[in-house]
């Protein structure tokens, strides 16, 4: 079951690993050792707010973007029963960061096409029950 801090962890790996910094590096910039930075990604270890801020520093985002896309569980009630829907979960998985990578330094027109050919696929697929390979 995922937790905020495992959502958030997701969040640290994924902009670590889009910079190229390793976790050693990453340690090292917010002074702590690189088993320290696993224990935070793998969502073991909750992150302090202090920690987190420099985190945010290193990796060049707002402090925001580890929480971005999370939203309350069905119920509404987070106390460990539900999990955290991360709208953002996507971003765990190596092709989906360099597909939003290459999307995103595409001209808008360029955008527009690829936009409408994946809805088009993505509508194919849900019709004809196919699976989409992957």
């Amino acid at each position: 079951m995922d937790t905020v801090d495992t959502v958030v962890g997701r969040r640290i790996r994924a902009r670590r690993s889009a910079l190229g910094l390793s976790q050693a590096e990453l340690g090292r910039a917010i002074g702590v050792r690189f088993q320290q930075v696993q224990k935070y990604e793998s969502g073991a270890n909750r992150v302090s707010a202090s920690r987190l801020w420099a985190i945010a520093e290193v990796l060049d985002v707002h402090i925001s973007h580890f929480f971005e896309g999370i939203q309350a569980p069905e119920s509404g009630v987070i106390d460990g029963s539900d999990a955290p829907v991360d709208r953002l979960m996507f971003l765990k998985d190596r092709d989906s960061v360099e597909m939003v990578e290459i999307y995103s330094s595409l001209p808008p027109a360029q955008k527009r096409a690829v936009l409408a050919f994946v809805r088009t696929m993505a509508v194919d697929t849900q019709t004809s029950g196919e699976k989409v390979p992957g």
